[in-house]
């Protein structure tokens, strides 16, 4: 008997149709049996080449007609509340793209739904985690190998963005992830959120100042700045360069070999994120098929989306103010401790 999981994708864009085809050809353990889409041609032509998955325009529609016992959220941060809600009633495990809600109003609602359920069920997809760079990152940290980490420095860069991306979203559609990831390497909650808006570039759509320095404080008092620069032409480059007592560590600054010839020097830079990122989205996806077969929730919970979410609407106050916007949490539940 197959015991594979029975996984709904709601979302057939980029990375909707990326998480498809990654279920489909890389994950062991699941399989894809409904793709929903209000664009049903976008959705049929997601599961094109899977055998007996179904497109559907609504959740209700596929939990209705496909036996469905997982779900993976990839649409718009706006439209995820209604989908995370109906899937927790549902009691069946949930791995949902960042942000978990678009606010900290929407994502406590979650925390709140998913405690009376009395489990964890979701999984936010802050692919970082699981990427091998920041992996060994974390482990130095936390094996104080080389002392106590003082400093971070990020470097966020995409090689551009469509017209429509605003001032907001250079915070909770990219920033989001460094908020994450500070939080991951650190095992500390982020306190304090400053962005400064210097010299901006030519290249940026109108009405957005790019690019913008985010400085952040952590509990212990780690210092980091965060380089947001989202039209920087050249390529995709997401790097963090961590200061301890004893030493410095660089990740993410280069992809492939650094060759050396005929006069010449340099390595590759990455298109997008799909390539940066693409080896840590499958081990991501993997764990949760995993933890979810096992009856289990691993990774970025509800909290760490509920957590970011805070630090993104500090991120906006400050972004408009340039004063330091500290960041309050409600207290943590006793089933993220």
């Amino acid at each position: 008997m197959n015991q594979n999981l029975r996984v709904a994708i709601i979302g057939a864009g980029k990375m909707g149709a990326d998480h498809v085809q990654r279920l489909h050809s890389r994950i062991r353990g699941a399989d894809v049996v409904a793709v929903i889409d209000v664009d049903l041609d976008r959705a049929n032509a997601a599961i094109e080449d899977i055998p007996g998955a179904k497109a559907y325009a609504t959740a209700a529609e596929a939990y209705a007609g496909s036996d469905v016992n997982a779900l993976v959220i990839a649409t718009p941060g706006f439209l995820h509340e209604d989908a995370l809600l109906e899937a927790l009633s549902r009691d069946i495990p949930i791995l949902c793209e960042k942000p978990l809600t678009p606010d900290a109003a929407s994502a406590w609602k979650i925390v709140e739904a998913e405690q009376r359920l009395g489990r964890k069920r979701i999984q936010v997809g802050f692919m970082r985690r699981f990427d091998d760079g920041y992996r060994q990152l974390g482990d130095l940290i936390r094996s104080r190998e080389l002392g106590e980490l003082l400093m971070l420095h990020c470097h966020h860069r995409n090689p551009d963005v469509p017209a429509s991306f605003t001032n907001e979203m250079l915070i909770n559609d990219s920033v989001v992830h460094e908020f994450d990831i500070i939080r991951f390497l650190t095992g500390e909650e982020i306190t304090g959120v400053q962005v400064r808006l210097g010299k901006g570039t030519s290249k940026a759509p109108e009405g957005q100042h790019d690019p913008q320095h985010v400085l952040i404080e952590t509990e212990s008092g780690v210092l980091v700045d965060v380089e947001i620069f989202v039209n920087a032409q050249f390529g995709y480059q997401v790097s963090t360069q961590a200061v301890f007592e004893d030493g410095i560590v660089d990740i993410g600054v280069d992809g492939g070999a650094y060759i050396r010839r005929s006069g010449q020097w340099g390595g590759k830079i990455t298109p997008s994120f799909i390539e940066r990122f693409g080896a840590a989205y499958d081990v991501e996806v993997q764990s949760w098929v995993d933890a979810a077969l096992r009856g289990e929730m691993q990774g970025p919970s509800t909290w760490d989306g509920y957590a970011t979410a805070c630090c993104c609407e500090a991120g906006i106050e400050a972004q408009k103010s340039g004063d330091k916007v500290n960041v309050l949490l409600n207290e943590k539940p006793e089933l993220y401790k």
